[in-house]
């Protein structure tokens, strides 16, 4: 038997097909993280700061900042620290945790769309038992749901990827440890992780996605048998942030998934897509058309500005 190394430390080869451009992404991400992260903080505040607010769909939309604040952290850090000039290493710890935060709230992401579809169902198509269907206690078992689901997803899928040996070769060809980068750096067969993984994330993004189109389909049958105009523009526009958070975190996904031979870059695009943009884009949906977030927003700003001037 021939000596073998054990791998102690991963180097991330990056963006492919992006050398060169270090400084002009660096600004660039830089920007969108910086945007997330204020973007987040402020809706997780007008949540938590407002008495109008404490309803379960701004319940589940500070959630939703939560894991933005969550799933942005995890990769895009290591990725501005070498876009800057500085090491591409990642610890063999380093990269368990991050491909393990990776899917946890990729997987709980998935979970909370779903669950604000179920409570937009049953506010537009049963509105006076709502309040009692969506409780306290419901709303919280629900959220807890998402998050254990997804700590369980992401427990198989790490610890199948990390019980393989991984010795000698230690590039990982992307620009953080995911799954299909680093199992092509183990020592022994790799099949069962990687039928369990695509398994996996195909089937429960695809119960996720039939749930949110069966309720979506809900209420739209809902939404067409109201006689006013006006009832019917309300309705749809409790909805149409949700629909469009849904279409930025999914259409790019479904996208790269039509192509026969998607190119690494594209698969890169989305994956960045996914980590950077939708976090720092998901904030600006559920604010802009929304009278009650932009008035406890305006709330924050008048009394930050109060408190400045009697300092």
């Amino acid at each position: 038997m021939r000596n073998r190394t054990t791998v102690t430390e991963f180097n991330l080869l990056g963006i492919p097909e992006t050398e060169g451009l270090e400084k002009a992404l660096l600004c660039l991400f830089s920007v969108l993280y910086a945007c997330a992260l204020l973007g987040n903080g402020l809706i997780l505040t007008a949540v938590f700061s407002s008495p109008r607010l404490h309803t379960p769909m701004y319940f589940f939309l500070g959630n939703l900042s939560i894991f933005d604040l969550g799933f942005s952290s995890t990769t895009v850090p290591k990725m501005l620290s070498y876009l800057s000039g500085q090491s591409r290493g990642i610890s063999f710890q380093g990269c368990v945790a991050q491909l393990f935060f990776y899917h946890c709230l990729g997987c709980t992401e998935c979970f909370l769309y779903t669950v604000m579809a179920y409570d937009r169902f049953v506010a537009i198509c049963f509105p006076l038992r709502y309040t009692v269907i969506m409780n306290h206690k419901v709303c919280s078992v629900l959220a807890t749901g998402t998050w254990m689901g997804g700590c369980v997803h992401a427990v198989i899928l790490t610890s199948l990827t990390f019980q393989l040996p991984y010795c000698g070769h230690s590039e990982v060809d992307y620009y953080f440890c995911d799954i299909p980068a680093v199992l092509p750096l183990a020592c022994e067969d790799t099949s069962l992780a990687q039928r369990v993984g695509f398994t996996n994330v195909g089937f429960l993004s695809l119960i996720s996605f039939s749930h949110i189109l069966v309720s979506y389909i809900r209420i739209g049958i809902s939404i067409s048998k109201i006689r006013s105009t006006e009832g019917r523009q309300r309705a749809f526009s409790t909805c149409s942030a949700h629909l469009t958070a849904i279409a930025c975190a999914y259409g790019p996904v479904i996208i790269i998934y039509l192509q026969p031979s998607p190119s690494p870059l594209l698969g890169a695009i989305v994956q960045i897509l996914n980590n950077l943009v939708t976090p720092m884009v998901n904030p600006l949906i559920y604010s802009l058309r929304n009278k009650d977030v932009k008035s406890a927003l305006r709330n924050i700003f008048h009394r930050g500005t109060l408190t400045l001037e009697t300092k």
